[in-house]
Parts: C-alpha cells; sequence; structure tokens
C-alpha cells in the first residue's frame, strides 16, 4: 500500500476518533467554570444533559413578559409557592436549565444553600418568542425525564401557551395548548388558575 494511501486511511480513522469523544460537563464543573470567570455576568449559558448551551439574548419583548409573569404569579401564589426567575434548577448531575419563572415549594433559606431539585418544583415556565423550537424539543423531553410535575411554555408568536402534565416514564401525559379567551389551571397548585390575556397582555 502506498504511503499516500496509508496516510489518507490514518488520517480517516483520527478523524472517527476524535468525533466519538464527547466531554460532558457536571454541574460542580459548570459551576467551578462560572466562579472562575470563564462566563462573564452577561453570558446567557445553561448545562443541558452535559452540553453547555448558549441561550439567546433577552428582548424587550420577552424580557417585559417575563416581568408579567413574575408580577402575575408573585400575586397569587405569595403565601403558597416562592417565585424564582432564571434561577437555576437542578435537574440531575450534568444538567441544570434556567427557567425564565419557577414556582417552587417554600424553603425558609430560599434555596440559598442548593438550588431546587425536581422535587422542590410546582411549575416550571419559558417564555418563547426566538426559542420555541429549544423550549419545546429539548425541555419538555428534559423535564418530563427528571420529572418535574408541571411546565408551561407561553410561545409569544402564536398567543397561546403550551401546557404540559403528568410525567410518566419520560414523557407528559397531559398536554394542552391554551389560546386567549381561556384559561390555565396550574394542576400541581389547584387554586391557581389564570386567563391566557393575563400571561399575554
Amino acid at each position: 500500500m502506498s504511503e499516500t494511501k496509508t496516510r489518507g486511511r490514518e488520517n480517516r480513522e483520527l478523524d472517527l476518533d476524535l468525533r466519538e469523544v464527547r466531554y460532558r460537563f457536571s454541574a460542580d464543573e459548570f459551576l467551578k467554570m462560572g466562579e472562575a470567570g470563564i462566563f462573564d455576568e452577561t453570558s446567557r449559558v445553561e448545562l443541558i444533559e452535559g452540553e453547555i448551551v448558549e441561550m439567546n439574548p433577552i428582548g424587550t419583548h420577552h424580557a417585559g413578559n417575563v416581568s408579567r409573569l413574575l408580577n402575575l404569579f408573585a400575586g397569587k401564589v405569595r403565601d403558597v409557592a416562592i417565585v424564582a426567575v432564571q434561577n437555576p434548577v437542578h435537574l440531575a448531575g450534568h444538567s441544570e436549565p434556567q427557567p425564565d419563572i419557577a414556582l417552587l415549594k417554600p424553603r425558609e433559606d430560599f434555596y440559598s444553600e442548593h438550588h431546587p431539585k425536581p422535587e422542590d418544583v410546582y411549575l416550571l415556565v419559558e417564555v418563547a418568542d426566538t426559542s420555541l423550537a429549544h423550549d419545546r424539543d429539548v425541555k419538555v423531553p428534559l423535564y418530563a425525564r427528571y420529572g418535574i410535575p408541571e411546565y408551561w411554555i407561553v410561545d409569544l408568536s402564536n398567543r397561546e401557551v403550551l401546557a404540559y402534565s403528568r410525567p410518566e416514564d419520560g414523557k407528559y401525559r397531559i398536554t394542552e395548548r391554551v389560546k386567549s379567551g381561556d384559561e390555565l389551571a396550574c394542576r400541581t397548585l389547584p387554586n391557581l388558575s389564570v386567563k391566557v390575556e393575563e400571561i399575554l397582555g
């Protein structure tokens, strides 16, 4: 076999080996990277199944709707849940997403000792303007797999809310598409119901 062909085969094998090597970061490593200054204060990244994912910049439309949800939920669940905004939720050793809104079980320390885990969550909410595909195709199965009891996607473009609940065997058994004029009830907080207009403005 010629030297050229031998080198070509070796290069192809090397390329194949490199493609197969993937490193999954742990939540602890991700935290240390932040503490070391690898991500600056303006970085918008989250850890999804060991991969560091860059989130879209926050536009004014998105920011305004997150603020609307914060005020809406704070008024309705003041005595029964903590409302967290864009804070990490520790799903497992390799996943710490940062949902726009999280309704959490009350704790005296407000989760200052550790990030909330799936068993601490009532509801997670993402506001989707340009991130709908990611919030639906990546985060729906992710949250179902780790037992997040309820997840809403506020779809700004289509002016509707996609609601997922009752995770079983890695899938949500109940899926709802709620549009303007309808009311959406939270299954994990029975006394919480909101009109879609209240969510979308």
